[in-house]
């Protein structure tokens, strides 16, 4: 009983160091992300050029956000595909999946 209570916490704190490493600490918000990236733009520009580019750069809507991932789609048609059964979840799974958003 000992051996199986001693493997239960090793697994659970195995499973909790992975969960919490996959996170990061602080994640990136976007005016950092948006600094970032302005910055590389801007390399080469100086003075009132680099001002002005940085001015408009920053201010800007961020680009559209990249297409979902295989995973997320299965992820997202799973979770809406609750309560069907059978032919008709088949049905549903392969119409969400082959969806091109």
């Amino acid at each position: 009983m000992k051996i199986r209570a001693t493997m239960a916490a090793l697994a659970l704190g195995v499973a909790l160091s992975v969960t919490f490493a996959a996170t990061p600490a602080f994640a990136d918000n976007s005016q950092q992300s948006k600094m970032t990236t302005c910055n590389a733009q801007a390399s080469g520009k100086k003075g009132d050029d680099r001002k002005a580019f940085m001015k408009d750069c920053l201010s800007s809507t961020p680009a559209a956000a990249a297409p979902m991932t295989q995973q997320q789609k299965m992820t997202a048609c799973n979770k809406s595909a609750t309560g069907k059964k059978g032919d008709d979840r088949k049905a549903f799974m392969k119409d969400c999946l082959s969806n091109k958003s």
